[in-house]
């Protein structure tokens, strides 16, 4: 029974909270990018990403491996 309860609350919160996605702000986008050596490319690269993940297209994350 609690396994049924457990399943039906995280289907709920999967589907309140799947269609959702949340974008980087142009301040965000401008604070990431002030490291880099060509600022203009860089925001102009996460800026189409942001377009893409809004129109609902797949976008490519890099991941970067954690080390201690």
């Amino acid at each position: 029974m609690k396994l049924a309860l457990n399943l039906c609350l995280f289907l709920v919160a999967f589907l309140i909270s799947g269609k959702q996605s949340f974008s980087l702000t142009d301040y965000q986008i401008k604070k990431i990018c002030k490291n880099e050596k060509k600022v203009s490319n860089c925001i102009n690269t996460i800026q189409e990403k942001k377009s893409k993940l809004k129109k609902g297209d797949l976008i490519e994350i890099p991941v970067i491996p954690y080390r201690r």
